[in-house]
């Protein structure tokens, strides 16, 4: 299993967006993420900022939404439906996107589950339950 550290996250995304804005050749995964990140305008200063985006901490405290989490949130809904895990979830993406009119909106309201069961397995010191988190994906459509 790959658990990349803070810093290795946001290069990532600094050096694929770097990437896209110079029209280089993308890897499947940057494709992706470089799709979410042209999606989030309010994010672009920062990830054209490499060495400031390394040093800033993000803390809810400051009213502050860690732009590298967002976009790793993103891409971890992203790749959950194209292998449909856990099964159903591509059913309710599909089901909410044409609810709300947007893929995007749709992955904003399934991120709130996906932090919820994350916080939930962190405080009990277990895993992240995939049946906890379809049920409350299921209970947004």
């Amino acid at each position: 299993m790959f658990n990349p550290t803070r810093e290795e996250v946001r290069r990532f995304f600094c050096d694929t967006w770097k990437k896209k804005t110079e029209r280089h050749i993308l890897a499947p995964l940057e494709i992706i993420a470089g799709d979410w990140m042209e999606q989030h305008p309010e994010y672009h200063s920062v990830l054209a900022d490499p060495e400031s985006a390394l040093a800033q901490d993000y803390t809810p405290e400051r009213g502050e939404t860690n732009p590298f989490l967002h976009l790793s949130m993103h891409l971890s809904i992203s790749e959950q439906i194209s292998i449909d895990q856990p099964p159903g979830i591509r059913q309710v993406s599909e089901t909410l996107t044409k609810k709300l009119g947007s893929a995007h909106e749709a992955q904003h309201l399934m991120m709130e589950c996906l932090g919820q069961v994350m916080w939930e397995a962190q405080r009990e010191g277990g895993q992240l339950s995939p049946e906890k988190y379809l049920e409350a994906l299921k209970k947004l459509v």
